[in-house]
């Protein structure tokens, strides 16, 4: 964990003139499938749908960890590059346990052009660290509980990611929204996948922090 917070800390302090925003709205998924596939998969890259959805819990539980899992999950392979290449995969795969937002490929497309080429680059490492970070929470968060915070806040929940910085959660309908601190918003697509070190909820947008 001491590692986690050193990392998001040198992200906090880089400064950066990228500028992420969402070109397309991620919008609230309309069905939830209910497992993750564990097959071992190679890395590769892969627009979410439409209005209203149910988020229903996909009850898995793995041995594994955060990190082995999302490396044999084919629509997280680009999020598993990402990982990589910010250096948190040996972090991800400690004793945690941790909360991770995870994006699924999709999400990353809807970001401006160009952007995660960028953000790959290893000059700007620290700010991908930060945009990572910001995805985690430290703890185990389940569905459940993420809903009852919501309850117990009027209709909304404030978590304080990794990074640092507020990332802000609510329902809408029957979904589970995140919102960043610019206003994008992501949806739960796939919630409490347990794994050995935390829980994934696999969503369908990237949340991006300040980065100024």
């Amino acid at each position: 964990m001491l590692r986690i917070h050193a990392i998001a800390a040198a992200a906090l302090a880089a400064t950066s003139s990228i500028a992420i925003a969402q070109t397309t709205p991620a919008a609230a998924p309309t069905a939830m499938p209910q497992t993750m596939d564990h097959s071992q998969h190679n890395m590769t890259g892969a627009t979410a749908t439409t209005q209203t959805a149910t988020t229903t819990p996909a009850t898995s539980t793995s041995t594994n960890t955060i990190v082995e899992t999302a490396v044999a999950t084919p629509s997280l392979s680009t999020l598993v590059t990402a990982v990589q290449a910010a250096d948190l995969a040996d972090t991800l795969s400690g004793p945690g346990p941790f909360t991770v937002f995870a994006p699924e490929n999709e999400a990353f497309t809807r970001l401006a052009p160009g952007t995660l080429d960028t953000l790959l680059k290893p000059e700007n490492k620290a700010t991908l660290a930060k945009v990572l970070t910001y995805h985690v929470v430290p703890g185990k968060v389940t569905l459940e509980q993420l809903k009852a915070q919501i309850a117990a806040g009027n209709g909304t929940a404030t978590l304080t990611t990794v990074e640092g910085s507020p990332l802000t959660v609510a329902e809408e309908g029957a979904a589970i929204v995140l919102t960043d601190t610019s206003g994008n918003k992501s949806y739960v697509a796939k919630p409490d996948l347990e794994q050995s070190n935390g829980v994934v909820h696999v969503v369908n947008g990237v949340v991006v922090p300040k980065l100024t």
